[in-house]
């Protein structure tokens, strides 16, 4: 059996009284697309930031890659290959699109030295490919407080390509766009991906629509804890998943 890319042991997590992560136990397999759902609270972004080493779990071990990296910092974590968007992008307002992805590359090119500018022709290069990819190179020399909410969300997932991530953690990638926006959006993002390879990604998404088009598996949260972890179609048609996360059945 081949080794995950990335297994979650025993995580827990709580916050006083409220428990954010009980015992969650996942594997990821390496080119998997796997969406995380839950109602608000469910523990979802707990899991996802204990992943990528914004929160310490209270229990448990992470391993990425068969290193054990449950205390690492976050900038430790991104130089191993995790890197994340946000649900509310990270950007410098008053930079424009392309030295926004120049300060993403700087930050995370550890070859860089004082002597060496961000705006090297070879980072240059590589910004510019990752914006043709996202359908942003038009964009490049606006300013990102000039841009709408869709196309700073779409800059901040291509800013996290800068770090050739092996895996790539998504917060909500369509949330506060429009219907007619979010499936165009996510096209745009997954074939952006195909030209990372192997790229694992985990998704947080609230919209089933989205869900069941775009995930190879579901792991479904409540209440801190994990009730369904399998493919779209099966894991959508659980009632707990019914119950307390699309709330088409009523809770008993």
């Amino acid at each position: 059996m081949t080794a995950p890319l990335l297994e979650a042991e025993g995580l827990g997590k709580r916050f006083g009284a409220v428990v954010a992560a009980a015992d969650l136990n996942v594997r990821v397999a390496a080119g998997e697309r796997v969406s995380l759902i839950g109602s608000n609270g469910a523990g979802k972004t707990t899991f996802v930031n204990m992943i990528t080493g914004y929160l310490k779990p209270d229990a448990g071990h992470i391993r990425f890659e068969g290193r054990d990296i449950t205390a690492l910092a976050p900038r430790h974590v991104v130089q191993l290959g995790v890197a994340r968007s946000f649900q509310i992008p990270q950007l410098f307002g008053e930079l424009s699109v392309l030295d926004n992805m120049l300060v993403a590359n700087a930050c995370h090119d550890r070859h860089l030295s004082l002597w060496q500018g961000a705006r090297r022709a070879a980072a240059i290069g590589r910004a510019d490919a990752l914006l043709q990819r996202f359908g942003l190179a038009e964009q490049r020399a606006r300013r990102v407080v000039e841009l709408p909410g869709g196309v700073r969300k779409l800059l901040d997932i291509a800013m996290a390509l800068t770090a050739r991530p092996k895996l790539l953690l998504l917060d909500e990638p369509t949330s506060g766009v429009s219907a007619e926006e979010k499936f165009p959006m996510m096209d745009t993002i997954m074939a952006a991906l195909k030209g990372e390879t192997d790229t694992t990604v985990l998704f947080v998404e609230h919209d089933m629509d989205i869900v069941a088009r775009y995930a190879q598996r579901v792991i479904a949260f409540y209440s801190g804890r994990i009730i369904a972890d399998d493919e779209p179609e099966r894991a959508l048609a659980t009632d707990d998943v019914r119950r307390y996360v699309t709330g088409e059945l009523l809770q008993e």
